[in-house]
């Protein structure tokens, strides 16, 4: 079920608290907002010939039908689960259905160097890859590696 970056964009989940990018901790997640990840995304993806649709939400339900939303209309996954990564099978399984569609792990900060809860992520078990610690940037990569699977399933 592998789709071009040209007919459908790049799905980019934000989860709970995320909404605060830039207020929340600037010490840890630094001073740039989720509008300054959709810009910096949107500017990979473009060049890659695609586009971004960047969604946040504080409740796991509406993370799981986005999930199932991009099954069918997406091109790919970029999500930061924030704290449902250590915790949502829901978000694990929604994840799973998403069969030959990369899926890409982003977290701001470096959850191996935080609290010992931070260390295990569900969605890892389903993520083509992660990407940690790497601030905002991160978002970026992910789209770069997202680009890239897509242009290697289409090969």
């Amino acid at each position: 079920m592998t789709r071009s970056l040209a007919t459908a964009p790049i799905m980019i989940l934000n989860g709970p608290n995320l909404n605060l990018l830039g207020q929340r901790q600037p010490e840890i997640y630094g001073s740039d907002t989720l509008a300054d990840v959709e810009a910096l995304c949107a500017g990979v993806a473009a060049a890659h010939g695609g586009t971004v649709d960047l969604r946040q939400s504080n409740h796991e339900g509406e993370l799981v039908d986005w999930i199932h939303e991009a099954r069918e209309h997406h091109a790919g996954i970029v999500i930061n689960p924030a704290a449902y990564s250590h915790t949502s099978v829901a978000i694990l399984d929604a994840l799973n259905t998403c069969d030959g569609m990369p899926v890409l792990e982003v977290h701001v900060s470096n959850i191996h160097q935080r609290e010992a809860f931070r260390h295990h992520s569900y969605v890892s078990q389903r993520a083509d890859g992660v990407i940690a610690g790497c601030g905002v940037q991160g978002y970026a990569f992910a789209v770069e590696r997202v680009a890239a699977l897509i242009a290697a399933a289409g090969a």
